[in-house]
């Protein structure tokens, strides 16, 4: 169904090719998922099968791709829409209308299909998806999941021999990506659709793919094979994997059913060996609490220049003040290992104020959007050093909770105070200095033309010594040069030079809105190492997120939400080990021994 034949593809201004010697075979009605590291060209072959590249982006396309027998180098993604339907990264750049049954069928009207149809597929794919208590709501009022469901279903209704699917789980709820995964894998099964796929969260998807196509680096060529053999030479791997390769296993386990079959002898092992603690660390104490410049210094005069820039978090607009910063959970080292760079020290304040006791406070909190009661009486504190994992289904309300914290979301009743401020009544200038967000849509935070140049904007705003900023992407971003320019970069490679401009100023509290999305494996390794060291100095976090692994292996505390009510506070292994949706895969493994990380399970083997 699709061929690639030595493709390789070199984009303009480019050293090298971004893929190479890509030669591979996805037959009709198989799952094929393309794996990879951040930036190794996923989405760009993704691209050459929707005819996008070259026809779209421009550059070098060399070689051959065909779909259903038609060559894409001569063919517009127009001339090849009948044949196949494409999910971006980006769910907003794909809509077209305004509503959620409209944009369903938009794609069958572009096609000419009669309306009977239409209206039959329409009614379809709001329940294949969930989507049925959606079907009149403007797509601006959805949340970050339920839109990228929308951008699904939308290329569903034509019902396309080849679907092409880049990052299809990564605003997903852990239940919601289950029902997408099988409605995908019914279609493979039952109508023989073809599916190629690139995903970074692999514990989702692995179990379902016939085959893998694995990047390992960019411009080389790729390795396939299935699953398991090519997860045993993967430099990406979800943790079933990582526990195997741990424990030894052959053949590698790809689900949690296999994994647990073989567990019986490594639980034994386990038993033995110190429980893992409920809080893998101690937020830091108050008298931690990271000092910021006085009122009125240059920090508040450069961000309130910048305050004018407006970016998009979920419903709403977002001041973009060019500096935040935030906070995670004390870092854990082996005996003897070297202390890791000292990115975020803190700059001598003019005036040492006396601790609060809390960065943040939430009281009683209602918000109602428009016909939607987005928050219902939410209480919540974040203390300084503290990491709190805000998780719940798809529209539950944790964007809400950020936005209100951030001063985007004027409460309907109740209160928040952040930092002695009631955030939506703060100038941004003022505001910036006590939270940054870093939304889930990253490019909101970029608008330079380089990597350098939002670096060096970012120092300015932020009164920061020049060179911190690129000193973060380095941490964050290896590899990445300076003339880059931001529209280049994979949406993982976005994120992190988004959430890079925002620490750079370091406020308090730091809001993270699906901080993982785009991410591979080492790219959220680092991320977490940061978000840790970030805590030891007193910074306190509040991450929206989906990524069930992330919250095990970061949060002090897991806050459940759903209909925008709180229906869980409490320690991580407390709540999600009781939980069948938000378990990590180590936990489901070694239950009912309350481990929840590779890493806490290879420290008490060691």
């Amino acid at each position: 169904m699709i061929r690639f034949e030595d493709v390789s593809v070199t984009y303009e201004g480019a050293a090298r090719p971004t893929v190479a010697g890509v030669d591979f075979e996805v037959p009709e009605g198989e799952l094929v998922l393309l794996a990879g590291p951040s930036g190794v060209g996923k989405s760009t072959v993704l691209g050459t099968v929707s005819g996008l590249v070259p026809h779209f982006t421009g550059g070098t396309l060399r070689g051959r791709v065909t779909v259903a027998g038609r060559d894409t180098r001569t063919h517009q993604p127009r001339q090849l829409a009948d044949v196949v339907g494409t999910v971006g990264q980006d769910p907003l750049a794909h809509f077209v209308t305004d509503t959620v049954e409209d944009e369903l069928a938009y794609g069958m009207e572009s096609l000419g299909l009669a309306p009977a149809v239409m209206r039959r597929r329409v009614e379809e794919t709001l329940d294949l998806l969930g989507l049925a208590g959606l079907r009149g709501r403007p797509i601006a009022t959805l949340s970050g999941g339920q839109r990228q469901r929308v951008a699904i279903g939308s290329v569903l209704t034509p019902h396309p021999q080849v679907l092409v699917l880049d990052e299809p789980t990564s605003a997903l709820d852990p239940a919601a990506a289950e029902e997408v995964l099988a409605v995908l894998q019914r279609l493979v099964h039952d109508l023989g659709t073809t599916v190629l796929m690139a995903e970074h969260r692999l514990e989702r998807v692995i179990q379902y793919a016939d085959r893998v196509v694995l990047l390992p680096a960019p411009g080389a060529a790729p390795v396939t094979g299935p699953p398991a053999e090519v997860m045993a030479v993967s430099p990406v791997y979800p943790p079933v994997v990582a526990l195997g390769r741990l424990a030894g296993w052959s053949p590698l386990p790809l689900t949690v059913r296999d994994a647990r079959r073989r567990a019986p002898a490594l639980r034994t092992r386990l038993s033995t060996a110190p429980a893992p603690a409920d809080t893998p660390g101690a937020p830091a104490a108050a008298a931690d609490t990271p000092t910021t410049p006085a009122p009125g210094g240059p920090a508040a005069v450069a961000a309130g220049g910048r305050a004018a820039g407006v970016a998009g978090v979920g419903v709403a607009a977002a001041a973009r003040p060019r500096g935040q910063a935030g906070s995670g959970r004390p870092p854990h080292r082996a005996p003897g290992t070297p202390a890791r760079r000292a990115l975020f020290r803190r700059r001598p304040a003019p005036a040492r104020h006396a601790p609060r006791q809390h960065v943040a406070e939430v009281r009683a909190l209602s918000v109602r959007r428009d016909r939607v009661q987005a928050l219902r009486d939410v209480d919540l504190t974040v203390a300084p050093g503290e990491t709190i994992a805000l998780m719940g289904r798809n529209g539950a309300g944790k964007s809400t909770l950020l936005g209100a914290l951030v001063g985007l979301v004027a409460p309907g009743s109740g209160a928040v105070d952040v930092g002695g401020a009631i955030p939506h009544r703060t100038p941004p200038r003022d505001l910036v200095r006590r939270v940054g967000l870093v939304p889930q849509e990253p490019r909101d935070l970029l608008y330079a033309d380089t990597v350098a140049a939002e670096c060096a904007a970012a120092d300015r705003d932020a009164a920061a010594a020049p060179g911190t900023c690129r000193a973060l992407v380095s941490e964050l971003l290896p590899g990445v040069a300076d003339d880059t320019h931001p529209r280049d970069l994979s949406e993982g490679q976005r994120l992190a030079l988004a959430l890079a401009v925002v620490l750079t100023a370091r406020p308090p509290l730091l809001l993270l809105d699906e901080p993982t999305r785009g991410l591979d494996y080492a790219a959220k390794a680092r991320l977490v190492a940061v978000l840790r060291d970030l805590a030891a100095e007193g910074h306190a976090i509040v991450l929206a997120t989906h990524d069930v692994e992330l919250a095990a292996e970061l949060a002090h505390r897991v806050v459940l939400l759903a209909e925008g009510e709180v229906i869980a506070d409490g320690p991580t292994a407390e709540i999600v080990v009781s939980s069948p949706s938000f378990a990590p895969q180590v936990t489901k493994i070694l239950a009912p021994q309350r481990w929840l990380t590779v890493a806490q399970v290879r420290e008490a083997l060691a």
